[in-house]
């Protein structure tokens, strides 16, 4: 079953930010991961939830979410990711 890592980032550091961003996808890859949603514009239709850069990744399994969340290949653009930004992520199954 499909797994789905959904994020919610507020960037406190743009320029680091971006090398995360070129980083990121290339370890996707070898997990089956593949980007949905990347920071696009978003529109709050109900509650106060005042997003930041939505980012939506799909995985073949939670596990492939895990494994990729925990390798050593996404290990350097976690830490960039860390010290430029804040930021909110959930794992959740798809159906």
């Amino acid at each position: 079953m499909s797994a789905y890592l959904i994020v919610d980032v507020t960037i406190t550091h743009p320029q680091r930010y971006e090398d995360y961003k070129k980083l990121t996808p290339a370890s996707l890859v070898p997990f089956g991961g593949r980007f949905m949603v990347r920071g696009g514009a978003a529109e709050t239709l109900e509650g106060d939830w005042q997003p930041g850069r939505i980012v939506v990744v799909q995985f073949p399994s939670l596990a492939q979410a895990k494994a990729w969340w925990s390798s050593d290949s996404y290990a350097p653009a976690k830490a960039i990711r860390q010290a430029a930004s804040i930021t909110r992520m959930i794992l959740v199954e798809g159906v």
